[in-house]
């Protein structure tokens, strides 16, 4: 994976190469550089920024050094090569151009989907902004030659877009093959599952009369992970109900709609739910193949008695 990112502050991003995000880059497994925009400038002040046609508050980012810098990225991308290479053979099946990260207010959220796809791509340049932007013609000429995708880290706004390029990066490169010290970390942490992470402890097992969980110290495995499952439900829960909505309504095991339910949590099941339907009233013998091919979406959407659609989530409060 190479980074490219263009910024006035280059230094801002200098803790990129500490901890685990520096092993990684000894390791060979990201390539990072860094551009600082005011080399891209000719007047003695280094400017880079202007006031906005049409008049308001603040000032916009010239246009000319951001395509300076953008076309000496591009020049030295590690797609360039695939990109000839393609030509001579047949069509490439994926769109080879680099991607152009803009961190905006205005983007696709981020997210930890997000995050595993981009950890797929091979070249990822970030484009951060600061002041009121980046002149609008700069991201409209990008699209020739990059992939322009705006991204927001939530809904709210920053002095600059460094930030958001430093948490952007570090959480896809933890998802390069080989960049984490331990690969199972990854697999039980907060978001990879849908549900937030569990509450962990270390040693002592008692601190300030505060004791670990007796659970955790039983050495039953089997009842540790199913303590484990249902504290991922309950803090998600409390903390994150939109994700149990967003929550594959399938993946809920028994014992996990006893925990719900428990909490005043109640799903549909959809299968059930059809079936019930089914018996109560049977398709007439008449209807014709094309009618019975036709999926009943009345079934699949049948909402139980103090139930809730798949993937919706009730909450009833406690008594």
């Amino acid at each position: 994976m190479r980074y490219d990112v263009v910024t006035i502050f280059p230094e801002y991003l200098e803790p990129l190469k500490l901890s685990l995000l520096g092993k990684a880059r000894e390791k060979g497994l990201v390539d990072l550089h860094l551009h600082d925009l005011r080399e891209y400038t000719f007047d003695r002040h280094r400017t880079v920024d202007d006031t906005p046609y049409g008049g308001g508050a603040g000032m916009v980012m010239k246009a000319e050094p951001w395509g300076l810098a953008l076309d000496e990225v591009l020049a030295a991308s590690p797609l360039n090569a695939a990109t000839e290479d393609s030509t001579e053979g047949a069509e490439p099946a994926a769109d080879t151009r680099p991607l152009l990260i803009v961190p905006s207010p205005a983007g696709a959220v981020f997210d930890q989907a997000m995050a595993y796809e981009l950890a797929e791509e091979k070249h990822i340049v970030f484009a951060p902004a600061r002041y009121e932007g980046i002149d609008e013609r700069v991201l409209d000429w990008a699209q020739e030659s990059f992939r322009v995708m705006p991204v927001s880290l939530g809904d709210y706004v920053l002095y600059g877009g460094e930030v958001a390029v430093m948490a952007m990066i570090e959480a896809i490169t933890r998802l390069i093959p080989g960049a984490m010290g331990n690969p199972a970390s990854l697999e039980e942490e907060s978001h990879t599952g849908g549900l937030l992470e569990y509450p962990v402890y270390t040693k002592p097992a008692v601190w300030r009369d505060r004791e670990v969980p007796e659970v955790l110290l039983s050495g039953n495995h089997g009842a540790i992970a199913r303590w484990r499952r249902d504290r991922q439900i309950e803090r998600t829960l409390e903390r994150r109900p939109d994700l149990l909505e967003a929550y594959p309504v399938e993946q809920w095991d028994k014992k996990d709609r006893r925990f719900l339910a428990e909490r005043g949590v109640h799903f549909a099941n959809p299968a059930k739910a059809a079936q019930k339907k089914a018996k109560k009233n049977p398709a007439p013998q008449a209807d014709s193949a094309a009618q019975a091919a036709q999926p009943d979406t009345a079934q699949s959407n049948t909402v139980q008695p103090n139930t809730v659609q798949p993937n919706t989530v009730q909450t009833q409060p406690e008594s």
